[in-house]
């Protein structure tokens, strides 16, 4: 639609986790610090909490792709499985070949044996679950019991959950507490910050391929910031319909109006920015008409001036 008149090689605000797009804001940094170093020192299991649209996929998979060639990585995008189906994803990932015969009890001892191994190699297992607050309750035990596999020195298998605040009131059932009490690392994910939202936008456009200057007016950028939180989600969803604004006008730049028509099309939408934008949309038309009377009105002062 817009790629061409704004010379972008990609859509900049897809809502797809794609890492090209990975912005090193402040929180991302840091928990993605906080991981890396904790699954190199082989700490077990770590938490990862964020709100909606806070960007705990993208997060996941930049780690994936950050970790060396000494990791074996397995991602689980959706949490829905039973006990069962959750041993045998691993053991594929690990290398056992599926067979619907074997016992639980023996797959569980084929996991444990096939982990030592890969351990002696200097190979560490990392485990990392999307959406966890979604795990079932006796899958997450489930969970836990893999990771008591370990040896005298370090862990087997490392576990990193990412949930939505809904995950720490899981794990606040008292069933569940031997698994609370083996988090090592707890991080909450935060949105971006105000100063910080001129530059996620600039470098999404550059990844895009775009080479001019600012795109977005700071007007449109504080108030796409009073809509979206700071949310990055919001902010994709509210840059990218206000850039489709831009583009009906045949405007090269991304101004206040057009990020108006843009919070008002997305319910999701903060309270301010909703307001901000009402406010514009009646203040606009009032501006005009004032600014058309002042027009008749100088010339008729001046000629009583004179």
């Amino acid at each position: 639609m817009y790629r061409q008149h704004f010379g972008l090689k990609e859509h900049p605000f897809s809502l797809t986790p794609d890492t090209q797009f990975f912005f090193h804001n402040q929180s991302h940094r840091e928990v993605l610090s906080t991981l890396l170093l904790a699954l190199r020192h082989s700490e077990g299991f770590i938490k990862v909490v964020g709100e909606v649209g806070t960007g705990k996929t993208l997060l996941s998979r930049k780690l994936l792709a950050s970790l060396g060639d000494h990791f074996i990585t397995a991602y689980i995008p959706n949490p829905y499985l039973t006990p069962d189906e959750l041993k045998w994803f691993l053991a594929e990932e690990i290398g056992i070949a599926y067979s619907p015969e074997l016992p639980s009890y023996q797959l569980l001892k084929d996991i444990n044996l096939r982990l030592v191994h890969l351990a002696q190699q200097k190979r560490q297992v990392v485990l990392v679950v999307d959406e966890a607050q979604a795990m079932p309750r006796e899958t997450i035990e489930a969970l836990r019991l893999l990771t008591n596999l370990e040896t005298e020195k370090s862990k087997l298998l490392q576990v990193v959950l990412f949930g939505q605040p809904e995950l720490d009131t899981l794990l606040e059932r008292p069933d569940l507490r031997q698994l609370k009490q083996r988090i090592v690392f707890s991080e909450y994910l935060q949105g971006i910050a105000q100063p910080s939202v001129a530059a996620y936008l600039n470098y999404r456009l550059q990844s895009a391929g775009y080479r001019g200057p600012s795109l977005f007016s700071p007007a449109a950028v504080r108030l796409l910031y009073k809509a979206s939180g700071g949310v990055p989600r919001l902010i994709n969803v509210m840059a990218h319909k206000a850039m489709l604004a831009a583009y009906g006008q045949a405007s090269p730049h991304v101004e206040r109006r057009h990020m108006v028509s843009a919070i008002k099309d997305t319910a999701e939408s903060k309270k301010l920015g909703q307001v901000l934008a009402r406010r514009d949309y009646w203040l606009w038309p009032a501006l005009a008409a004032s600014a058309a009377a002042a027009l008749v009105f100088i010339p008729v002062l001046a000629g009583a001036v004179q």
